[in-house]
């Protein structure tokens, strides 16, 4: 590709606004992407994730801490020590069962055992299932079934022992 064409791409991305285009040709592939530091409003952003099939869930233990502490904001979720937070692995949707007619995988108070599904979530049309890396019982779902989810936002607190 010519700089001329690399050149009225760049100017096509800022027109538009893009941060990242990927052309195809007879004569190659070229794949910009655009360091930018403006914030944009969109409550959903549109990222592409590729994954596999079945992910392990990331757990997190967080200390618990007092509502009275300084920095504690309402939004915080407080654990218990004997209790784990599973938090989504990538963006996507949420959901609690493998079809619109299936029963949830779990409910809260389910007990639960290791590699156990707890959820699906759906990144690029892919299902990706959810498993519990621990046994435990599952306290809390933290989302609602079919919302949107983004990486490291907590799904479900599981007590442990």
């Amino acid at each position: 590709m010519e700089v001329r064409e690399l050149k009225a791409l760049l100017s096509l991305m800022q027109d538009y606004g893009l941060v990242e285009l990927e052309i195809e040709d007879k004569k190659g592939k070229v794949r910009l992407v655009r360091a930018t530091t403006e914030t944009h409003n969109d409550p959903q952003p549109r990222l592409a994730v590729a994954v596999a099939p079945t992910v392990a869930a990331r757990t997190a233990p967080v200390a618990a801490e007092k509502p009275s502490e300084p920095g504690a904001s309402a939004g915080e979720i407080q654990l218990a020590p004997n209790q784990k937070l599973v938090t989504s692995p990538m963006v996507g949707t949420f959901y609690r069962s493998p079809s619109p007619d299936a029963p949830p995988f779990v409910e809260d108070g389910t007990h639960v055992r290791k590699g156990q599904p707890l959820c699906i979530i759906e990144a690029m049309k892919m299902m990706n299932e959810i498993e519990s890396d621990t046994a435990g019982r599952v306290v809390k779902i933290l989302v609602e079934n079919s919302q949107p989810v983004e990486y490291g936002q907590p799904l479900m607190i599981l007590e442990i022992g």
